[in-house]
């Protein structure tokens, strides 16, 4: 049996924030969330998370994902925040205590910590800059200590294995080391790696695992380090795409905020961002400085540069910008078109269609074939509710017309450019709705008045 415990108590006033410092963004999701999708990969029977500052705002975030949630109403260090988590704890579980601000650690390091048999096991590293760690003290080859670094002798601040904050031992051991922790230390707070010390001394055996990467165990204290934990996310998504075939023009500037599923071929060029979740079929095209969101894009389909799309689905090969806007409930069908400043939202454009530039498409049906020139807007919103525009297979949009929704253009029909349509056209027909254009004789143009 197995728990984990993560230890998310911590406020983070070096981040300057609003936010606790488990909700600052690493790849576009918060560390905690990182850390808790990586938790469930090793099927615990119970993840338990330990909150403190901006308790409701870490709630609502990860709200729904069966979380047990225990409140440290007293922040008096690692061990005090674990100590409140151990009493829902299964006596007969083995515990995994997980720092909430390291995002970047892989479900197989952790499977690698629990095959260790030793009483109390640590996950360990070895850091090109230890300063800010705590050293793991061995005596023989055997872990002793791990000893804060405000509380380190000068000889033990020279060692370069240092402590990443994550441990497992049997629920009851822990309890029971946690009950002889004190707080005489030069921070007068309960140390959760002062149990190490208590286990060795009575004779337990302690192991220490050093991790084969040691950039998966960062934490973040302020924005720089955030920054640099992002900087090592990137580089692993990027990876993973080029490993699974995808082309990065310029991998560096290629920024991948959620998970992405990829058919063969795809090309990415350079300055896209992607977010949230998105799956591109084989052969798809992203030109330069895209934002994609949440979107679902067939084989074939093509993204000029500078288009901004969010949960955008198509069927078929279409093709979308330059300077598009797509917002959700878009769905673009096999050979639809969405060109150069064109903004859609909840609109369905069929096989064929086409809105090639300069057009706002609302809450629309567009059918197949049909063609919207430049300049047409669906008025879908009158104030308080939105409103629906149908249009017909084949029908033909004169440039500049305004739809005045809830309205239907019948199949094959056309509207006359310039026309304010407030009344279902029917189909096959011209309907126009202007004014008479005249001419004036004898007209002149007003004269500029004498400057005294």
């Amino acid at each position: 049996m197995l728990e984990v415990i993560i230890l998310a108590a911590g406020e983070g006033k070096r981040m300057n924030s609003a936010r606790p410092k488990v909700l600052q963004p690493v790849g576009g999701r918060p560390m905690l969330q990182h850390l808790v999708d990586t938790a469930r990969e090793l099927r615990p029977d119970a993840i338990r998370v330990v909150i403190g500052a901006g308790a409701d705002q870490v709630r609502a975030v990860l709200d729904g994902q069966g979380i047990d949630w225990v409140m440290q109403s007293e922040r008096r260090g690692t061990g005090h925040a674990a100590a409140q988590a151990l009493p829902r704890v299964d006596p007969a579980a083995r515990v995994l205590v997980l720092p909430g601000d390291m995002p970047l650690i892989r479900a197989a390091t952790l499977a690698r910590l629990l095959e260790s048999e030793a009483d109390l096991a640590v996950l360990s590293f070895v850091a090109a800059d230890p300063t800010g760690y705590g050293r793991i003290v061995r005596e023989g080859g055997h872990v002793t200590a791990i000893r804060e670094e405000k509380d380190a002798s000068d000889e033990e601040r020279r060692i370069d294995e240092v402590n990443s904050g994550v441990l497992c031992a049997a629920a009851t051991d822990l309890s029971g080391w946690l009950e002889a922790v004190g707080d005489d230390n030069a921070q007068g707070e309960y140390y959760l790696t002062d149990c190490i010390g208590i286990a060795a001394g009575a004779g337990r055996n302690v192991s220490a695992t050093i991790a084969e990467q040691a950039e998966e165990l960062l934490g973040a204290n302020d924005r720089a380090q955030l920054a640099e934990l992002e900087g090592v996310f990137q580089a692993r998504a990027r990876a993973a795409l080029l490993a699974e075939g995808v082309t990065l023009l310029d991998p560096d500037s290629v920024q991948v905020r959620g998970p992405v599923v990829s058919g063969r071929d795809v090309s990415i060029d350079v300055n896209v961002v992607l977010e949230g979740s998105n799956r591109f079929g084989d052969e798809v095209v992203i030109g330069p400085g895209c934002v994609i969101r949440d979107c679902d894009l067939a084989a074939g389909t093509r993204i000029e540069p500078m288009s901004v799309l969010e949960g955008v689905r198509t069927t078929g090969a279409c093709s979308v910008g330059p300077f598009a806007r797509l917002r959700a409930g878009t769905e673009l069908a096999e050979g639809a078109k969405v060109g150069n400043f064109v903004e859609t939202k909840k609109a369905r454009l069929a096989a064929g269609a086409k809105a090639s530039h300069l057009s706002y498409i609302g809450d629309a049906e567009v059918g197949e074939g049909a063609n919207i020139g430049a300049g047409t807007i669906t008025c879908n919103y009158d104030g308080v509710n939105k409103h629906r525009t149908v249009i017909g297979k084949g029908a033909f949009i004169g440039s500049n017309s305004s739809l005045v929704a809830p309205v239907e253009i019948g199949e094959e029909a056309t509207i006359g450019a310039g026309s304010v349509i407030a009344s279902d056209a029917p189909e096959g027909q011209l309907t126009v709705s202007r004014a008479r254009q005249r001419s004036i004789p004898g007209w002149k143009r007003p004269a500029a008045k004498d400057k005294k």
